[in-house]
C-alpha cells in the first residue's frame, strides 16, 4: 500500500516537471491581464487613442514660470503623449519679448526654453521684432528647432516663411498655416521694416479692406490640400479685437475656406468660439490668455471630429522635473547677465536728493530728462511723458549694468505713441502739476520736446472723479508758456506723443484725456528696453555732461517770482471794453479797468481809418479820456489797452475793442 502510494507520487511529480515548459512558453506570449487571477495587479499600458492632438500656445511674453509656466506645459505635453499617439506643440506668437529676460537676451532664451519643451510649428507675431529685424531672422529663426510658418509676412511680394507644415500623423496629414497680423507694422517698431530711406520692404499683406491677407491665407490652404493635407489647423496671430479689423481672425475663417480649426493668438483674450466661413461651413477657433495661463487643446478625432477647448492650471497643474531645472538654469544665466556693464555714465543720475525726497515727483531731474528723451527719440515723437513713478531708482556715475537699467524701468511698461491735441496735452501738464508745491505726486511728467512753467501761487482747478481720474478744468491753469520745439503750444493742432500703456491707453495715475487716441506705434517695445537701445545707441554707451543737471525744461515759479508772474498772466490775458460818447467838438472814451492788477496804465490810439494808421495820443492811469479838437464831420476810431512795467519790462494787455464816433 505504502509502495503504491509513493509511486503515485512520483507519477504526480513527473507529470508536473513535464509541464513547466508549456508555462514557460505560456509565459512570454501572453499579458500579465490573461494570467492575472487578480485585475488590481495587471501591469499592462492600455492602448494609446489615436486621435491627434494639437497642444498650442500664445502671447507668453516671457511669462516663462508664471500660471501653468513652461514646465506645467512640459508635463501636460507628456501627459497627453502617454495617452496618445500623435501630440503636436504649436505656438501662435509674441513668445519672445514682454520681460526683462526677454531683453537682456533679445529672445535668445525663451528660444532655449522652448526648444526643451519640444515645439513643432511657431506663427511670428508682432513682438517676436522687437529686437530688430536681424536679430530675428538671422538669430531667433535659426536657433528655434520648431518651423516658423507666414502665409502673409513678405519682402518686396515675396514669402518670407513658407505658409504651412505638414506633419504626418499614421495615415494621415495636418498642414499647420501660419498667419501673422498686418497690425505688425505698427505694433512693432514701423523702421525695422523699412529701408533707410524710409520705404516699407517688408509687409504682412497689409491693406484697409483684408482682402490681400484673406487671398494669401486661401492660397495657402489650397496649396496644403494639394499638397496632401486631410486636415488645416491655422496658427493664427490675429486676434478677435473689433480695433484689429478687417485683419481679425474671424474675418480670416469668413473670408476664406478650407481652414479645419484656428489657434488664435494676439489679443490676449481666453475663448472658444465658432465662426462660419465662406462655404458656410462652422469652424472652431480657440485662444488661450497670455502668460501661460491656459493651454490650447485641439483634437483630431480618428473619426474625423474636431474639437477645441483651453485646459488652465487647474487641469496642468504637474511640473515636469527637467524642464523645471533647464528653466532655474536660464534664469541663473539671466541674473549673471544682470550683472554685465552695458553702458556708463560720467555724471549722478538722480530721483531723490541726499535726504531721500522723491524729486522726481514734484520737479525736473536730470534722470526724469534722460529718460523722456530715450521715449522721445527711439520712437521718434513730437513730444514724450514719463510718469516720474514709473522711475525708481537713481544711478551712481560710473558703470551702468543691464541690472541698473531695470532697476530704473521695474514695471514692463510697454512703449507707445498716440496722436495728441495741444488741448489733451496742456490738460495732462496741469494733471501731473496739480501736487507741485503741496507734495509729490507720481503721475508727475517728466518730459521731452516740450517745455512750461508751473505758477503754484494758483489753487488747483481740477474735477477729478471718485477713481481719482482727469475730468475737466474749473478755473484758470497753473500750467503756463508751454513750448513745443520752441514755439507755443497750439491747442487745435495734433501731436505725436511717446510714452506707456500705462498712461496712453490704460489711463494710469489717472491720465484718462488720452484714452482712445489713435494708435500710431502700439507697445512695440518695454520701458527698460526704450532706455537701454537710446543710451547704447543714441549716446554710444555713455550718459554725458549734458545730462550734469536738468536742462531746464519745467520751470517752477519761487515765492518771490509768483506776484509778477502771476500779473502778467492776468494782464496779458486782460482785454478791456471800451464805449464811446459824442460831445461838442469832443469824444468822450470810458473803459473797464483791469481788476486784478494794481498800477496799471492804459495807452489811448486813435485813427481816421478803422484798422490802421492808429497812433497814440495819451498814456494814463484813468478809465477815461476825452479827444478834443476834432474836426466836424470826421469819424474817428478808438482803441485801448491796458501796460505795466514788471521786472524791468512792459506787459501788455490785448487791444481793447475799436470804437468810432463822428465828430459834432
Amino acid at each position: 500500500m505504502r509502495n503504491r502510494r509513493v509511486l503515485a507520487l512520483v507519477l504526480a511529480l513527473l507529470v508536473a516537471f513535464a509541464m513547466m515548459p508549456a508555462m514557460g512558453f505560456a509565459d512570454e506570449t501572453t499579458t500579465d491581464v490573461v494570467i492575472s487571477p487578480n485585475p488590481t495587479t495587471d501591469t499592462t499600458t492600455p492602448a494609446k487613442s489615436n486621435d491627434i492632438v494639437i497642444l498650442g500656445t500664445s502671447d507668453v511674453h516671457c511669462g516663462i514660470d508664471q500660471n501653468i509656466g513652461y514646465a506645467g506645459l512640459a508635463a501636460y505635453k507628456k501627459a497627453m503623449a502617454d495617452k496618445y499617439s500623435y501630440v503636436a506643440l504649436v505656438d501662435a506668437g509674441d513668445a519672445i519679448q514682454g520681460d526683462t529676460i526677454g531683453t537682456l537676451s533679445k529672445g535668445e532664451y525663451i528660444v532655449d526654453i522652448m526648444n526643451e519643451v519640444g515645439y513643432d510649428v511657431v506663427t511670428p507675431g508682432n513682438h517676436e521684432f522687437d529686437y530688430g529685424m536681424d536679430q530675428f531672422l538671422n538669430v531667433i529663426v535659426p536657433k528655434m528647432k520648431a518651423t516658423y510658418v507666414s502665409a502673409n509676412f513678405m519682402k518686396d511680394d515675396k514669402r518670407v516663411f513658407d505658409a504651412y507644415k505638414i506633419m504626418t500623423f499614421g495615415e494621415k496629414k495636418v498642414a499647420f498655416v501660419g498667419i501673422s497680423t498686418p497690425e505688425t507694422l505698427v505694433k512693432s517698431t514701423p523702421t525695422y521694416f523699412q529701408d533707410k530711406y524710409g520705404n516699407y520692404i517688408y509687409d504682412f499683406c497689409n491693406d484697409k479692406t483684408g482682402d490681400k491677407l484673406y487671398k494669401a491665407v486661401q492660397t495657402a490652404v489650397d496649396a496644403a490640400k494639394k499638397d496632401g493635407a486631410d486636415y488645416v489647423v491655422a496658427v493664427a496671430h490675429l486676434g478677435d479685437d473689433e480695433a484689429s479689423a478687417p485683419w481679425t481672425s474671424m474675418d480670416v475663417i469668413k473670408n476664406t475656406k478650407g481652414i479645419d480649426v484656428l489657434m488664435d493668438g494676439h489679443a490676449h483674450n481666453t475663448i472658444v468660439r465658432s465662426v462660419t466661413n465662406k462655404a458656410g461651413k462652422s469652424i472652431k477657433m480657440v485662444a488661450t490668455g497670455t502668460k501661460l495661463e491656459n493651454i490650447g487643446k485641439i483634437v483630431i478625432g480618428e473619426n474625423g471630429v474636431i474639437t477645441a477647448e483651453y485646459v488652465g492650471a487647474d487641469v496642468a497643474k504637474d511640473k515636469d522635473a527637467d524642464t523645471t531645472k533647464f528653466v532655474d538654469g536660464i534664469k541663473a544665466k539671466y541674473q549673471e547677465l544682470e550683472k554685465k556693464v552695458v553702458a556708463k555714465t560720467d555724471v549722478d543720475l538722480i530721483i531723490a536728493d541726499k535726504d531721500e525726497n522723491r524729486l522726481i515727483r514734484s520737479q525736473e531731474t536730470n534722470l526724469g530728462d534722460l529718460c523722456a528723451d530715450a521715449y522721445k527719440n527711439v520712437l521718434g515723437a513730437d513730444i514724450a511723458f514719463v510718469n516720474g513713478g514709473g522711475i525708481r531708482t537713481s544711478i551712481a556715475k560710473g558703470n551702468i549694468t543691464y541690472g541698473d537699467i531695470i532697476k530704473v524701468h521695474p514695471f514692463g511698461n510697454k512703449a507707445c505713441v498716440v496722436e495728441a491735441t495741444g488741448q489733451q496735452i496742456l490738460n495732462a501738464l496741469e494733471f501731473g502739476a496739480r501736487n507741485v508745491g503741496k507734495g509729490e505726486n507720481g503721475g508727475f511728467l517728466q518730459v521731452a520736446g516740450i517745455e512750461y512753467s508751473i505758477n503754484t501761487y494758483l489753487e488747483p482747478a481740477i474735477e477729478i472723479n471718485e477713481n481719482g481720474e482727469f475730468v475737466k478744468m474749473t478755473g484758470k491753469y497753473r500750467v503756463f508758456d508751454v513750448k513745443v520745439g520752441g514755439k507755443a503750444l497750439d491747442l487745435n493742432k495734433t501731436y505725436t506723443l511717446a510714452s506707456h500703456d500705462y498712461m496712453l491707453k490704460n489711463g494710469g495715475d489717472g491720465f484718462v484725456m488720452f484714452k482712445g487716441n489713435k494708435v500710431l506705434q502700439d507697445e512695440v517695445m518695454i520701458d527698460n528696453q526704450v532706455l537701454i537701445n537710446y543710451i547704447q545707441n543714441n549716446l554710444k554707451g555713455t550718459v554725458g555732461s549734458e545730462y550734469a543737471q536738468a536742462q531746464g525744461r519745467i520751470t517752477i515759479t519761487s515765492t518771490n517770482e509768483l506776484s509778477n508772474i502771476n500779473q502778467q498772466i492776468a494782464l496779458k490775458n486782460f482785454k478791456t471794453k471800451l464805449t464811446t460818447k459824442k460831445q461838442k467838438g469832443a469824444v468822450k472814451l470810458s473803459w473797464k479797468a483791469c481788476p486784478e492788477v494794481k498800477g496799471v496804465k492804459y495807452q489811448v490810439y486813435k485813427s481816421l481809418k478803422k484798422s490802421k494808421g492808429f497812433k497814440k495820443v495819451t498814456t494814463t492811469s484813468k478809465k477815461t479820456y476825452t479827444a478834443k479838437k476834432l474836426k466836424k464831420g470826421k469819424t474817428y476810431y478808438f482803441k485801448v489797452r491796458a501796460m505795466k512795467n514788471i521786472d524791468g519790462k512792459n506787459v501788455y494787455s490785448k487791444w481793447s475793442n475799436v470804437s468810432y464816433k463822428k465828430a459834432a
